[in-house]
């Protein structure tokens, strides 16, 4: 596993066998990283999300940031990522809301 020394990584984040985490890299609380995926430099992965294996996260992209619903009022809710992803430079993924049972899943 090779963490960037200006990486951020909360203290409750569970990172999987060969996780990379690119420079200031920023790794919030209830996260769970599955092995061999790629965190570049100055992304974002926002709590209560759960990526699969193998996804690369490019620079710059939010993943896990509150749902863009105005019927969300501060509840827990997650993002659920598959295996193999690639998720883009500046690309934002959202958690669910109620609604839609409380789980955006990709993947």
């Amino acid at each position: 596993m090779a963490i960037h020394p200006t990486a951020i990584i909360a203290p409750g984040a569970v990172l999987g066998e060969g996780v990379s985490v690119g420079p200031y890299a920023i790794i919030e609380d209830h996260v769970f990283i599955g092995d061999g995926t790629r965190i570049d430099a100055h992304a974002v992965i926002r709590a209560y999300t759960r990526m699969g294996k193998n996804n690369h996260v490019h620079p710059h992209a939010v993943v896990g940031g509150e749902p863009q619903d105005l019927k969300f009022h501060g509840e827990e809710s997650w993002l659920e990522i598959g295996d193999e992803n690639n998720i883009r430079e500046f690309s934002t993924m959202h958690r669910g809301t109620e609604g839609g049972g409380g789980v955006t899943k990709i993947g």
